[in-house]
């Protein structure tokens, strides 16, 4: 068991009841406060300065250098590998265990490293230069199939085979609570001669999870399927934003583009892939096999539960998907061993979104294309309104976490409100 995630530690910070950042989580993100920038991290409504525990000596000698310490992303200290994230990770698992007072006592300390979730702002934790997304739910390629192609046939022959995936924007990937406008672009109605232009009239979430990479390779190179782990430093949640009607007159021959690359949004805090060894759990049966650079060992699956709420402006907010991370078809391995079988080059802090989460059940659907089958089954909101897709005013929440012998490692949330058209 790796010693930070020790289901009896108990922390001196006090932990909110189903807080999603107990000691056993110890995520690491960046906070804007009164006196700056600083990489952080976080337990209940407490956000830890990783830069002030190192200003003070309570990082010594863990492969720390200022430069890292002090930058206004987390990439240089991502680079430092997992041999020193892992270690400041139990450091500060160490510092802040009910047991120890060292750093509890020193009031003077506590005023300079402690800050309350309130007096923050959170980043963009990492500086991202390259983002993909992939389509890794069969349960959402086969709806999608089926609603645009032939029922029977809704997944293309490749999509079993090779985890699909497209370059997406970087620039446009945003921190949660901000808000974002409405895209405009071209679209044609099934009975129109030619496209018109205006805003999209069918806005959609995506329910996704993204990886972080956490250690670059060099033009040519692979990375093989039993070290990707190796490669990816944590998680956050991801809406991947689309508009459906935009989405629907582009793709044809290349893909999305003007569809998806207007925003995406994030949560704020990396939750590292140690916090979640404790939730591994097998995948779906890949028929047929796999061919061998994609086979793979072990559970490489999570059991992260899933929950998207749309809230209209002023009103109730109603829950419209409860899903598993656990049902992916294609898991990060494959995918981050198949982005680079061809000598893709990664860079840290390079950001990898696993494409919608659907399960098996309609209430697990990872979108509204899904949940309202393309429009024609409207979906029902606690304030009695209706929605077919997201209107202006609605704000988008994601939430995930895990649970198991009675601890919760959680996410927080990404969370934007739609704004009108610019």
């Amino acid at each position: 068991m790796i010693k930070a995630n020790n289901p009896q530690l108990k922390s001196w910070i006090e932990v909110p009841k189903n807080s999603d950042f107990p000691i056993q989580n110890i995520p690491f993100g960046v906070i804007k406060t009164i006196s700056g920038t600083t990489i952080a991290s976080r337990i209940g409504d407490t956000v830890i300065s990783i830069s002030a525990l190192y200003k003070f000596g309570y990082l010594n000698d863990l492969g720390l250098t200022e430069q890292t310490i002090n930058s206004s992303v987390l990439n240089d200290f991502i680079a430092l590998g997992k041999k020193v994230t892992n270690a400041v990770r139990e450091k500060i698992s160490e510092l802040f265990v009910d047991t120890n007072s060292t750093l509890k006592n020193n009031d003077a300390h506590k005023a300079e490293i402690l800050f309350s979730i309130t007096e923050i702002k959170n980043a963009l934790p990492v500086r991202i230069e390259n983002y993909t997304d992939f389509y890794s739910s069969k349960e959402h390629a086969t709806n999608v199939g089926t609603m645009f192609r032939d029922p029977k046939n809704a997944l293309l022959p490749n999509w079993l085979h090779i985890p699909i995936g497209y370059h997406g924007r970087a620039s446009s990937i945003v921190i949660s609570g901000t808000s974002i406008h409405r895209p405009k672009g071209q679209t044609k109605a099934p009975d129109a001669e030619l496209p018109s232009f205006g805003p999209s009239k069918q806005l959609d979430f995506e329910l996704e999870l993204a990886f972080v990479v956490g250690k670059e390779t060099q033009l040519g190179d692979s990375i093989p399927i039993d070290k990707a782990e190796e490669f990816i430093f944590g998680l956050v949640l991801f809406n991947d934003w689309s508009a459906r009607d935009i989405q629907a007159w582009e793709y044809v021959p290349l893909g999305p583009f003007l569809a998806k690359n207007f925003a995406s949004t994030i949560s704020p805090w990396i939750v590292t892939l140690e916090a979640l060894e404790p939730f591994r759990v097998a995948g779906p049966t890949q028929e047929p096999k796999v061919l061998p650079y994609l086979d793979y060992k072990g559970a490489k699956n999570y059991d992260i539960n899933l929950d998207v709420i749309i809230k209209p402006k002023g009103a109730e907010e109603t829950v419209v998907s409860k899903s598993n991370f656990k049902y992916m078809y294609w898991n990060m391995a494959q995918q981050l061993t198949h982005h680079t079988v061809n000598g893709c080059n990664m860079k840290v802090g390079d950001m990898y979104a696993s494409g919608t989460i659907s399960g098996p059940t309609e209430d697990s659907y990872g979108s509204m294309l899904e949940i309202t089958w393309r429009g024609t089954k409207p979906l029902k909101m606690k304030n009695g309104t209706e929605r077919k897709f997201i209107d202006d005013g609605d704000t988008v929440i994601i939430k995930g976490y895990c649970e198991k012998d009675g601890v919760r490692i959680g996410f927080g949330e990404s969370a934007s409100e739609v704004l009108p058209t610019k």
